[in-house]
């Protein structure tokens, strides 16, 4: 082999190795700590797959049952990512409203996580199983939880990122769908009212106002502001605005809901529409007019002076006899 080829090919290995040593020597991208304050954007918590197929975990089972399931933790970022994750019992409830330490109190204790936390890679995702053990006396229905995740990234004053699974359970067993509307009030133009769903089902309620006025219908239409969804036992208040209003009138309102199994509830209250501050306005108008009318009445009288009193009939003919 001539000397050159020889040289070259010597040098080509030192630097391959001492290329391979210092890379050794390096952490690597994938398994370096995030920096402290690092965004982890795009990281999602979801039933497994993982893939949005599914919106919610959803589980059925007799009272008794353990049913099982996955939760799917994916990493995007290009730094690990650990994942603290406890249950609950109502998704949709603030952080100020969840128990201290993540403690559930009703259907978020019968769901038991494989880990409370889960590391996982960069540019990956992790599968967190999870049991949901169905009391034997668990009434039948649906019943709402949920599996609560949070990231939080070390900088100081900075709130930790959260994100929630929703899991409807469903326990088999009779259906009930009972709807009801409660405290119907009128404060003028404002209607209020409480929407109770008093079955064991989730409803998704449809609300119909109509107003009835001494002059006719004053209006037919859907009610504002409805929930799309009322868990069982959940109590839901309605305010709204009717807009519109009559300025005189008497109207009975009626609000009449429904949902899917012949679930029906209405209630009713006279509105009375009156004015007060334009009759009063007008009222006080009124009285001034009728007091300036009389003032000018006496003022005419007293100009005009006391009327000459006539002659009484036959007066002057008597006084001519007499000088006679």
């Amino acid at each position: 082999m001539p000397a050159r080829l020889r040289t070259a090919l010597v040098g080509l290995v030192a630097l391959l190795t001492t290329a391979a040593t210092v890379a050794a020597a390096a952490p690597s991208a994938a398994t370096a700590p995030a920096a402290p304050g690092e965004q982890r954007p795009g990281w999602t918590l979801r039933p497994a797959p993982g893939d949005g197929s599914r919106p919610y975990a959803y589980a059925e089972g007799a009272p008794g049952a353990v049913l099982e399931d996955r939760l799917t933790v994916t990493n995007p970022g290009t730094a690990p990512l650990t994942v603290r994750l406890r249950p609950a019992d109502d998704p949709e409830q603030g952080p100020t409203e969840r128990p201290a330490q993540g403690a559930a109190q009703g259907v978020g204790r019968w769901i038991a996580l494989a880990a409370p936390a889960v590391t996982v890679p960069p540019r990956t995702r992790a599968d967190v199983p999870y049991t949901l053990t169905v009391p034997a006396g668990a009434a039948p229905g649906d019943h709402p939880a949920a599996v609560l995740a949070t990231v939080t990234d070390g900088a100081e004053g900075r709130p930790a990122q959260e994100t929630a699974v929703r899991i409807r359970l469903r326990v088999t067993g009779p259906a009930l769908a009972a709807l009801s509307v409660e405290g119907l009030a009128a404060e003028g133009a404002t209607l209020r009212y409480t929407l109770v769903n008093r079955g064991n089902t989730v409803l998704e309620p449809r609300v119909l106002l109509t107003a009835d006025g001494l002059l006719g219908t004053a209006f037919r239409r859907a009610a504002r502001g409805v929930p799309a969804e009322l868990r069982p036992g959940q109590r839901v208040a309605v305010s709204e605005t009717w807009r519109g209003a009559p300025a005189l009138d008497r109207v009975d309102v009626r609000v009449s809901a429904t949902a899917a199994g012949e679930a029906r509830a209405a209630a009713s209250v006279t509105v009375t529409f009156v004015p007060w501050a334009r009759l009063a306005t007008a009222a006080l108008l009124a009285a001034a007019l009728a007091l300036l009318a009389r003032r000018a009445v006496r003022r005419r009288r007293s100009r005009a002076g006391p009327a000459a009193s006539a002659p009484q009939p036959g007066t002057e003919r008597h006084l001519t006899r007499a000088g006679t």
